[in-house]
């Protein structure tokens, strides 16, 4: 099966219009009836007919993981990107990193079809082994623009020491995210308080590795 990675898509703002409406009725008919479901009805729950499903996709295999990238993107949005796009200002740099920690790990708590969505490509891999060779395609940055663009301009200010950028989004993701995505594939939740032990904890790890001579601020 051929990815998305590569590919000359339809462009133009009604192009992107009709791209958008595929991933959301793909999002919904995924997480309502599984992989399993045609691009048939894809295309008809979008409003477009199925080659135009194609010509932006290409397969589905490379639809499904537009879906989960954009949705795992969500957390990431409002007060989230807020904060982290705030942290290039800020004076105190471990409290902020530690508000925008504490942004996006509710957002990821609290997001019920993001969650569902993860499952679902957990229980759909042993059919379609390809599902996560599309994925890897997509390279870590592109998983998590805006923690990457955040710590990119943190490390340009010389306020953070990060030769590996990849590895450093993966860090910061496991130390914060991970725990939480482990207890959700199990139908629980890691409570409050010790939801927040592993925010600040997670925070001070990282600043201790990743500031400068081991300044954190």
């Amino acid at each position: 099966m051929s990815v998305e990675t590569g590919r000359q898509r339809p462009s133009g703002p009604r192009a992107e219009l009709k791209r958008q409406a595929i991933v959301r009725a793909a999002r919904e008919l995924f997480l309502r009836e599984g992989f399993g479901v045609g691009m048939d009805a894809i295309a008809a729950a979008a409003g477009v007919s199925k080659v135009t499903v194609y010509n932006h996709f290409g397969s589905k295999e490379a639809l499904f993981t537009a879906v989960i990238t954009s949705a795992l993107d969500e957390p990431l949005a409002g007060e989230s990107a807020a904060a982290l796009e705030g942290l290039a200002e800020a004076e105190d740099l471990r409290a902020a990193l530690v508000d925008a920690a504490r942004a996006w790990v509710h957002a990821v708590r609290t997001n019920d079809e993001v969650a569902a969505l993860r499952n679902l490509v957990a229980a759909e891999l042993h059919r379609f082994p390809e599902l996560g060779e599309a994925w890897r395609h997509h390279g870590t940055e592109s998983h998590h623009p805006a923690v990457a663009d955040a710590l990119r301009g943190l490390a340009g200010q010389g306020r953070l020491a990060i030769p590996d950028l990849q590895v450093a989004v993966l860090q910061f993701y496991g130390l914060l995210v991970f725990p939480h995505m482990v207890f959700s594939s199990y139908g629980t939740q890691i409570d409050d308080d010790l939801t927040e032990r592993l925010v600040t904890g997670g925070v001070d790890m990282f600043l201790a590795h990743y500031g400068p001579r081991g300044a954190q601020g």
